[in-house]
């Protein structure tokens, strides 16, 4: 299962990198999650914690990054990695970012209907948070 949202932003491609890379504060805009950290830097293959709601705490690294434009993070699940991958498009438009989900694995038909639907649900939701709390840096 894959699936994305993109919504565009009036706020600057900088204020929405400034978020995403703010892992101790996922939270103020994941309606999903309790907590988020990561040790060190953001940078690839750095390592965190996430606590969702109902679930118990997992453990993800950063798999693909490109400083200020998109990152990947993964999550182990039993037989099954899931994959969040945020990226900023910038053209005449405006900018707009992508929040884009996938499971790979063996399990990924179970994971995909025990947690894909649900996050595919809530993804608007959490990304208009994150849309709101980028604009008001303005």
């Amino acid at each position: 299962m894959k699936f994305s949202h993109t919504v565009k932003t009036n706020a600057t491609p900088e204020q929405i990198w400034e978020i995403w890379v703010d892992v101790n504060n996922w939270q103020k805009w994941d309606t999903e999650l309790e907590f988020a950290s990561i040790e060190g830097d953001f940078t690839l293959y750095a390592r965190g914690k996430l606590k969702p709601k109902n679930a118990p705490v997992s453990v993800f690294f950063i798999s693909e990054f490109e400083s200020k434009k998109s990152y990947t993070f993964t999550t182990q699940l039993p037989l099954c990695k899931l994959n969040v991958r945020r990226y900023l498009t910038v053209n005449q438009s405006g900018t707009f970012f992508t929040h884009e989900i996938s499971f790979t694995g063996i399990l990924s038909f179970l994971f995909s209907n025990l947690l894909g639907r649900k996050f595919q649900k809530v993804l608007p939701e959490v990304m208009d948070k994150l849309r709101k709390l980028a604009e008001e840096r303005n």
